[in-house]
């Protein structure tokens, strides 16, 4: 079993393969509290000591005139508001008469084979021998509040998904003002916080400091996960790396507004939080109500930030992504935004086509400016009909072109989104999310529908449907360009617009759904405004995400680093653009380009037809590295070996197949540096006493590989490592292919 009862010690045991979570129930009060997080543990005698109830201020059973310092020190499984513990509170909820003091007791208990949906809401799943749960049923015996905390195991990962239902049991509404999904009361012990922060087109860079005394957080209060903050946050001790050390990471399966915390108590120990952000955000509870929190999911590693990588890559690919393309290899596409952004025919699109089909490129997107009057960003969006005088004879004839050609077609739409300037916006303008007699703010000159609206998301879906259904589309890419503002329905009533901001995103949830399930075949890639919503929440609806609109190969170092700490490769939407790049203005090797787009779901943002014929030969070199090798990159077990973050200098990361008898290395010198030697780079995942030829593979030559006449064993390359010369120029890659022999 993975999760056990011991009645006669009020204990609860959570095993995974490898870690343990351990939660006890104390005094008279049955108070819950968290006693142990990491390594499996299997005999949990004496366990109880670790909750210090022996000592002073002891429990309030035998010591209530202090109370308050049993609260403001006891490791809560879910912290309570208000009554004495002044660290950051789990829950709070108002009454009709204005108090906020909450204090939840252990009552009761389920264990379920399986696991349950969350309604409106994405989350991990698992079948019954897959997935065990545990629900801990917890009341307020003041205000009637239930809480149902869930926790969740996986017979195959070392992953612990948890969430937080509340009801409403009370006999009057009650307002919740803040819910956090997940609470952690850990030991204190001398931590690195570990962030993923940026900005439009510098996506999720990785940011490492000490954690010290008060409260490090990140967040997002923009409507979506964020360009800027991720919802994740990690601790590590302070000798961890990507192969050793202990690493505790926290990750929120969510879209919208969130809230990560960690906060060192005076007694140096430390609560970590994550939820939705409690600003702006407020939920009528009528009686007889639940609300459900979104999930979170938590991961103990004592193999360093390798070994948690590992883990939610693993958790991710088998239990949140639920596409058919999931274990697929996805087709090359071209996308034509970069190529011609507003300014394009039909007949343009199609020479693109014809020219890429014949380089070895499988499906064509059309982006932004086919529909409604949209022949620049300031109109439009709303119109969700086939612009004619650019789409000569409709989308039906334009798909029919392009299928002629072999290729599958793909098109862009921004369904969140309402121009001023256009049909909808007259029809209905109170459709637009904006707060009555005051200018809105717009972004790129546009503003945001209120989807939390059941017509308003009725509208929009109609008209993409049918255009859906009117062409053969195999590929829809959904994008949103900016963050959310004024914040006000015209359908809540003045006591729940605190509620807007979640029933956007269960809106935008539901839109979704229903398109998968009009489309159940269709290849779903998110998108906003690049890496903005690239978060566990959209990873349950579209099996890849665009990365970020930085196409630039030595953006993408960093960019993809920080993505890959957490995602699957498969999940990074990654392509081949022009230089000098649209962004940054950088020229690098095509060959390179090529390389760094390989390792996420591979494609091209450019115009095809105007590449020189050294570089179109190249394409054709490239589509066939990819399709040798993007099973293992797709499927394969991923290695962190150097990161151009921390050295300035060059960039190694690898993958290995399931038996470790294959491997891909790319390896990217940024910079060359005059009169050194070779580099020696210390490779991991391999088997220690297999041998292994090591060739390179040629994104720039006729020849796919270059036998490097080299037999190393795994050993050798794992402790000692593998020589890598270095290759003439600034932002040369290399990739290099073991195979064990």
């Amino acid at each position: 079993m993975s999760i056990q009862y011991f009645e006669k010690e009020n204990i609860f045991l959570l095993n995974t393969p490898k870690t343990s979570y351990i939660i006890g129930i104390f005094d008279e009060e049955q108070f819950l509290g968290h006693l142990y997080y990491g390594k499996r543990i299997t005999n949990i005698e004496g366990i109880h000591s670790l909750a210090r109830t022996m000592e002073p201020p002891f429990v309030p059973s035998k010591n209530d005139r202090d109370r308050s310092s049993f609260f403001d020190a006891f490791p809560f499984e879910y912290s309570s508001h208000g009554v004495g513990d002044f660290r950051e509170s789990s829950l709070k909820m108002r009454t009709k008469d204005g108090h906020t003091a909450t204090s939840l007791v252990y009552v009761s208990h389920v264990i379920l084979r399986g696991k349950r949906k969350l309604e409106g809401l994405p989350a991990t799943f698992g079948q019954e021998d897959e997935v065990e749960t545990l629900e801990i049923i917890c009341v307020d015996p003041v205000t009637n509040v239930r809480a149902i905390l869930s926790y969740s195991v996986f017979s195959d990962c070392d992953a612990i998904a948890r969430s937080v239902r509340v009801v409403n049991d009370s006999n009057q509404p009650l307002y919740m003002e803040r819910v956090m999904s997940a609470c952690f009361d850990l030991e204190g012990r001398d931590f690195d916080v570990l962030t993923l922060h940026g900005s439009w087109a510098r996506e999720r860079h990785m940011e490492r400091k000490p954690l010290g005394h008060g409260i490090f957080g990140v967040a997002s209060l923009r409507g979506e996960s964020s360009h800027q903050e991720h919802p994740f946050i990690g601790l590590l001790s302070k000798n961890a790396d990507q192969t050793s050390g202990e690493v505790y990471g926290f990750h929120f399966v969510y879209s919208g507004n969130f809230l990560a915390q960690a906060q060192r108590n005076q007694f140096g120990q430390v609560r970590v939080l994550m939820g939705i952000h409690p600003e702006e955000f407020c939920w009528k509870l009528e009686p007889g109500e639940s609300f459900q929190a979104p999930e979170v999911i938590s991961v103990y590693s004592d193999q360093g930030l390798g070994g948690m990588t590992r883990t939610l890559h693993d958790l991710y690919r088998e239990h949140l992504i639920r596409s058919p393309w999931l274990h697929k290899k996805r087709p090359i596409l071209i996308n034509n935004w970069e190529a011609t952004y507003f300014d394009f025919t039909s007949e343009k699109i199609v020479d693109i086509a014809k020219e890429s089909a014949r380089l070895g490129i499988e499906m064509l997107v059309l982006d932004d400016g086919w529909f409604g009057n949209r022949f620049d960003d300031n109109r439009a969006l709303g119109d969700w009909q086939v612009n004619e005088e650019k789409i000569t004879g409709g989308m039906g004839k334009l798909s029919d072109e392009i299928h002629a050609q072999g290729m599958k077609f793909g098109l862009w739409f921004e369904p969140e989104m309402i121009s001023p300037e256009s049909k909808l916006f007259k029809e209905h303008p109170d459709w637009a999310i904006q707060v009555p007699d005051r200018r809105p703010c717009r972004a790129r000159n546009q503003l945001v529908l209120d989807i939390s609206r059941k017509e308003v998301r009725d509208h929009i879906l109609s008209q993409v449907f049918a255009v859906l259904h009117a062409a053969k589309i195999e590929y829809v890419k959904w994008d949103m360009n900016r963050p959310l503002s004024d914040l006000g329905s015209a359908a809540l009533s003045s006591d729940r617009q605190g509620e807007l901001m979640h029933r956007y995103v269960l809106g935008m949830y539901e839109m979704q759904e229903r398109l998968l399930q009009e489309f159940p075949e269709l290849l779903l890639e998110n998108c906003s405004g690049g890496g903005g919503r690239f978060d566990p929440g959209m990873l349950y609806f579209s099996p890849q995400i665009w990365c970020s609109d930085d196409t630039d190969a030595i953006e993408r170092l960093s960019i993809q680093e920080g993505t890959a700490l957490l995602y699957p490769l498969s999940c990074m939407g990654a392509h081949v653009s022009v230089c000098p790049n649209h962004t940054v203005g950088r020229s690098t090797p095509f060959a390179t380009r090529g390389m760094v787009a390989l390792a996420g779901t591979f494609g091209y943002e450019l115009d095809i037809t105007k590449l020189s014929e050294e570089d179109k030969t190249a394409v054709q070199w490239q589509t066939r590295t990819y399709h040798a090798f993007n099973d293992l990159v797709r499927e394969g077990k991923y290695y962190r070996v150097q990161s151009y973050a921390e050295n300035h200098d060059h960039d190694c990361f690898m993958v290995t197949n399931a038996k470790a008898d294959k491997a891909l290395v790319f390896f990217t010198q940024v910079l060359a540096t005059p009169n050194m030697r070779s580099r020696c780079i210390r490779l991991q995942g391999l088997k220690e006493e297999a041998n292994y030829r090591i060739q390179i593979v040629n994104l720039d030559k006729e020849e796919q590989f270059t036998d490097t006449g080299k037999v190393v064993s795994g050993g050798i390359l794992m402790n000692a490592g593998m020589i890598v010369e270095r290759p003439w120029g600034d932002f040369q890659a290399r990739l290099y292919y073991l195979e064990e022999i």
